[in-house]
């Protein structure tokens, strides 16, 4: 069984992983300590990149074992297809559900929403050893062990939809849905590097913002797993 693949699926639900307030404090704890080692801006774009270059990769490698997972429970069980739809609809209205009580009730370190705070005293411990565009790169093949509990939701409900499709094919939907979900930290990085604001300034606009972040992925998220389980999307 093939589920109704669609652009607007995957679109929607990297979007909703894009605006993730826990990727994008990360980043800015990146870019702050760059800063801190040396004060050439083309560092902080360099390493900008470079952070966003190794998110970007090892969520592809993550995608890619999670889809793995699945086609291994299609050949398990030859019905799993039939109900995976729908189940992962319900996944997507949780995890929506968990953002828009931290909307309405917010509280540092909500489950699936954001990093728990255990984790963020190592976070920035191991972000401050940051001093170079390439050390960026390497931390942030260990950062994104600490955003997997705060992003995974999205990117498992895309990757179990696109398990149902052969591997080769799903490459492409999982390299657009990378290129949407690092998008505002390009964006940061440029807005930074080019003087627009400052590291504090991205800081102070997430934290003053978190509700409406937290409430965007929520609603998109819940709504999408209405569609999916009524047969809608």
């Amino acid at each position: 069984m093939v589920v109704d693949l669609s652009l607007g699926k995957i679109l929607l639900l990297a979007g909703a992983d894009a605006v993730n307030p826990c990727a994008l404090a990360v980043l800015a704890l990146v870019l702050i300590a760059i800063l801190t080692a040396s004060r050439r801006k083309i560092n902080v774009l360099k390493a900008g990149f470079a952070f966003t270059l190794s998110v970007y990769v090892l969520y592809f490698l993550y995608a890619l074992i999670i889809i793995g997972f699945f086609k291994g429970m299609h050949l398990l069980f030859s019905q799993v297809s039939i109900y995976l739809f729908k189940a992962l609809g319900a996944f997507a209205m949780i995890i929506g559900l968990f953002n828009i009580k931290d909307a309405i009730w917010y509280k540092a370190g909500g489950f699936m929403t954001e990093m728990p705070l255990f984790m963020r005293p190592k976070l920035k411990r191991l972000i401050s050893r940051i001093i170079s565009p390439s050390g960026a790169f390497l931390i942030g093949i260990f950062v994104t062990l600490f955003l997997l509990p705060c992003t995974i939701g999205p990117l498992f409900v895309a990757s179990g939809i696109l398990s149902t499709i052969d591997l080769l094919a799903a490459v492409p939907w999982l390299l657009l849905y990378n290129v949407v979900f690092v998008s505002p930290m390009i964006a940061i990085t440029f807005i930074i590097f080019l003087g627009y604001s400052t590291v504090e300034q991205v800081g102070g606009w997430k934290e003053k913002n978190i509700r409406y972040l937290h409430l965007i992925a929520g609603l998109i998220l819940f709504g999408l797993g209405i569609g999916m389980i009524m047969g809608w999307l």
